[in-house]
């Protein structure tokens, strides 16, 4: 029976690559999908919502998910992690190490958040840390043709922010929270506002002007958006 990424909420994003919108923290997950490997960016919230897109993913492609790429290490984005046994994790340089350190203040995120006291303690209980580390630039060889760029853009919305370009027709650049269409911004107190614009120049530089967007959170967006984006952050934050 074929079985349509629409059925499953996924919006599709190309030849090879969709994304789906988590309900409650509206946080964006995409899948890109070669002839050889599957790549998983973001993981959810949970370890129920890592078993749901494990499940879609299989349900969708007929194949596991090989490699994930973590956007930056907040919960609502790397909990649902530990659901993907035997995937390749990769995220930019310093998030496992973070990671290690910082089960119970992701687990009291979580929380503050509204997460339950259960959902969150048994995600950061077998909290996964990235063994595969970007400095700079990695390419990821999916097979078919299908080479996806790893890009560590930031420190921007976190101090580790981890952008993937999917070369195409259009080219799909995925952007974590560097990007957010749904609300302004979010500065926590890992953002490093004087870097945030500088990575934002940094995916329009990978993707150019005909590129989609997607952001952490929110619609698929342009260069146009981005730019605009980064012009606010810039007066918000005085910097150049």
């Amino acid at each position: 029976m074929h079985v349509s990424w629409e059925e499953f909420g996924w919006e599709r994003l190309g030849h090879s690559a969709g994304r789906r919108r988590l309900p409650v923290w509206d946080a964006t997950v995409a899948l890109v999908a070669g002839q050889d490997g599957v790549l998983l960016y973001d993981t959810g919230s949970t370890l129920r919502e890592g078993v749901e897109l494990r499940t879609q993913a299989e349900a969708l492609l007929g194949r596991r998910v090989t490699h994930i790429a973590l956007s930056h290490p907040h919960f609502d984005h790397v909990l649902g992690t530990a659901a993907f046994s035997g995937a390749a994790v990769h995220g930019a340089v310093g998030t496992a190490d973070l990671l290690a350190r910082s089960a119970e203040e992701l687990r009291a995120d979580a929380m503050r958040h509204g997460m339950s006291a259960a959902d969150a303690t048994a995600a950061t209980d077998a909290l996964v840390a990235p063994r595969h580390q970007v400095s700079g630039e990695s390419t990821l060889d999916l097979g078919g043709g299908l080479q996806v760029l790893l890009a560590n853009v930031g420190p921007g919305h976190s101090g580790h922010d981890l952008a993937v370009l999917v070369p195409g027709s259009p080219v799909v650049v995925l952007c974590g929270d560097l990007v957010e269409e749904s609300g302004e911004p979010q500065a926590g107190p890992d953002s490093v506002p004087s870097h945030w614009p500088a990575a934002l120049d940094r995916l329009l530089e990978l993707g150019g002007e005909d590129a989609l967007y997607v952001p952490g959170h929110g619609a698929v967006v342009d260069a146009a958006f981005v730019r605009a984006q980064r012009d606010r952050l810039a007066a918000r934050f005085g910097v150049s």
